[in-house]
């Protein structure tokens, strides 16, 4: 399932708003999110908001996209099916309309040859048994005893050949 927003900047306040458009638009308990190492991730303020519903932050290595194929991958179905029939450029375009319009088509008309054919949301509902509920993600949260995440690499690697 994919969620697609546009904003004019890379701002903490942006990557909160989005989280809050995930949750609202996806239909079960979100346990894990990985990123990037950008600054609008890395930061008090968007952590604190994802220990607030209870997601685990796990960014990748810095300089390894390949660890984030998924996203990757979609990107590029968005260029080639999506973003390349439209100028830009044309101000008198509603981008953000037209970008939850693509989302909607993704989700639940376009089929997947991943997904054996399903669309997306086919394929959710055939393995929604099989989804945790909110109680057993919170739980599971707080047994792992998560921490703000610090913007530096070096640290982390340090702190991971200690334990």
């Amino acid at each position: 399932m994919k969620v697609i927003r546009i904003y004019p900047n890379k701002k903490v306040e942006s990557t909160i708003h989005f989280l809050g458009e995930i949750l609202d638009t996806l239909q079960f308990p979100i346990q894990c999110i990985q990123t990037d190492w950008g600054t609008e991730f890395f930061n008090d303020a968007f952590q604190e908001e994802l220990h607030e519903h209870f997601i685990k932050f796990r960014p990748i290595k810095p300089r390894s996209p390949h660890l984030n194929g998924k996203v990757e991958r979609t990107q590029q179905t968005d260029k080639t099916e999506f973003w390349s029939f439209f100028d830009l450029t044309d101000t008198s375009l509603d981008l953000a309309y037209l970008a939850v319009e693509w989302q909607e088509f993704y989700n639940k008309k376009r089929h997947h040859s991943a997904l054996n054919g399903k669309t997306p949301y086919q394929k959710l509902k055939s393995v929604e048994n099989l989804i945790p509920i909110q109680p057993d993600v919170t739980s599971k949260f707080w047994d792992s005893n998560e921490t703000v995440i610090p913007r530096n690499y070096e640290y982390l690697k340090l702190i991971k050949r200690m334990k």
